[in-house]
């Protein structure tokens, strides 16, 4: 069996991903939500900052 650290005790657990869960459980329940929590953003970069990041 695999053991980690005890250390691994002492980190707390993602506010982030607790957030996003409480969305995800209030939009289930039919509550109109905005999330700024984790994910991808729903657009595109634009072309002229993929292109400076290119050039750099």
């Amino acid at each position: 069996m695999i053991s980690t650290s005890e250390r691994m005790n002492l980190i707390s657990p993602s506010l982030t991903l607790a957030i996003t869960t409480k969305a995800k459980e209030l939009k289930a329940m039919g509550r109109d939500v905005i999330g700024f929590g984790a994910g991808e953003p729903d657009f595109d970069t634009p072309d002229s900052i993929k292109e400076a990041a290119i050039t750099a």
